[in-house]
């Protein structure tokens, strides 16, 4: 991709990072804090709009170019569960809502043709009929955007693993693949938040809006790896339920752990609490940026071992 375009894309993100924060401030949409709080300054869940808006932006104008990014029809399901999160950010919806917004996001996405029908052979599994392979896609794509939020909770990581799971996608792709261009354009909008994530003082947060976004975004990556259009490199070749849970080995583990906690102790799964495996090593390491390259390095170390199954 041109140089000169990267850089009008960092240039994008950091006006409208700094331009959506400056909203929530005026408004007082300040992050509250209280016990589940990692901060004790002031902060704004300003990010996910940010990153939507420019995100928007640069389609819109590829668009109206004839410049084929992706499926434009995508957009609308991603600005719906965008907009329920930035709603849950100010007002705090109501979980069993969240949750409705969810499935239909969920539905469109279906609609739009992308599903899992086939799960190429894991567990013995391979074609699924159409009713199976629909509440299967929706369970997918519930999971994925929930895991995603449940992450978000130290600074750094629910954008280090989704900037993670983008290269990886790429990299183990054979050939170009038909993300390849939103993959580094998305990339490039996300890389600024870091910063804004990091620093002391008027932080910014993803927000709900954020992680429903970046989850929505890697839902339908996974929907496309499961697909037959995208093929794996032959000295990468593992089962395509095994390759996505090894790039997604950290929201997975930590959602299915925290989901068997909460019902172990008669709670909602989706109250959130900070039972999560981040905020353990958060007690331990005393740094959000020890505790994201900790994870990170997991993360890596289960692809490594997913991929040492291909020698036996």
């Amino acid at each position: 991709m041109d140089l000169m375009l990267i850089i009008v894309l960092f240039i994008l993100s950091f006006l409208t990072i700094i331009l959506s924060q400056k909203y929530f401030l005026s408004n007082n949409y300040i992050d509250k804090i209280n016990n589940r709080s990692s901060h004790q300054k002031i902060a704004t869940r300003s990010g996910g709009l940010s990153l939507f808006v420019s995100f928007f932006f640069i389609s819109t104008i590829a668009y109206i170019n004839g410049i084929e990014l992706f499926d434009y029809s995508l957009i609308i399901p991603l600005m719906m569960i965008c907009a329920v999160g930035i709603y849950d950010d100010v007002y705090d919806l109501d979980f069993k809502l969240k949750f409705i917004f969810q499935l239909i996001f969920a539905k469109i996405i279906i609609d739009n043709g992308l599903i899992i029908d086939n799960l190429h052979g894991f567990l013995g599994v391979y074609e699924m009929g159409r009713i199976i392979s629909q509440i299967f896609t929706v369970f997918i794509i519930v999971a994925i955007v929930n895991a995603i939020n449940f992450i978000d909770g130290v600074d750094g990581l629910a954008l280090s693993v989704f900037i993670m799971f983008i290269s990886l996608f790429e990299l183990f792709s054979l050939g170009t693949s038909q993300f390849s261009k939103l993959s580094v354009i998305i990339i490039c909008l996300a890389l600024p938040l870091y910063y804004f994530n990091f620093r002391d003082n008027f932080k910014i947060f993803l927000g709900d809006s954020g992680s429903y976004f970046l989850g929505g975004l890697v839902s339908i990556y996974v929907l496309y790896i499961c697909s037959n259009v995208y093929v794996i490199k032959p000295q990468y070749d593992l089962n395509k339920i095994v390759f996505v849970f090894s790039l997604l080995s950290y929201p997975i583990i930590d959602m299915i752990r925290v989901f068997i906690i909460r019902l172990k102790n008669g709670k909602s799964p989706f109250v959130a609490d900070k039972n999560h495996i981040h905020h353990i090593l958060l007690k331990n390491l005393k740094s959000h940026f020890k505790v994201t390259i900790t994870i990170m390095g997991f993360s890596l170390l289960i692809m490594l071992l997913c991929q040492l199954t291909l020698l036996f």
